[in-house]
């Protein structure tokens, strides 16, 4: 029996890939990649976190794509399978952007979503109406 290669927990455009090979050329050989977390907190509940990692931890969700390497931190891999990570630049602001299909909605400013576990229903809205 062989066993079938796991798909990519996330995936990464390209322009995200060129703006982490640019982050990485920057921080010096001692970023190995960026790993990428979900903590509590904004307006919406929860936040994306991305920070340099030196290396990998025993848990660590790799996801090695367009010649980046991406950490995903164990306790966030739910929350952000099927995701894609894009790089996006306007007149206003320029920045990593997470199109996760698990988000069900965010605050106005775009900083803080809500997520829920990759496979769980939608949370029904509370009736209010009583």
């Amino acid at each position: 029996m062989t066993n079938r290669p796991r798909p990519q927990a996330m995936s990464i455009t390209e322009a995200a890939a060129e703006r982490l090979r640019k982050l990485g050329a920057a921080s010096g050989p001692e970023m190995e990649a960026v790993r990428i977390g979900i903590k509590n907190g904004g307006c919406a509940g929860m936040e994306y976190t991305m920070e340099y990692a030196a290396e990998r931890k025993p848990h660590d969700e790799v996801v090695e794509d367009k010649g980046v390497t991406i950490l995903i931190d164990p306790s966030a891999l739910m929350f952000l399978l099927g995701t894609e990570m894009d790089y996006q630049v306007s007149q206003m602001r320029s920045g990593f952007v997470f199109n996760n299909p698990n988000q069900t909605s965010a605050c106005g400013c775009g900083e803080s979503v809500m997520l829920k576990p990759a496979g769980q229903p939608d949370p029904q809205p509370a009736n209010i109406a009583e």
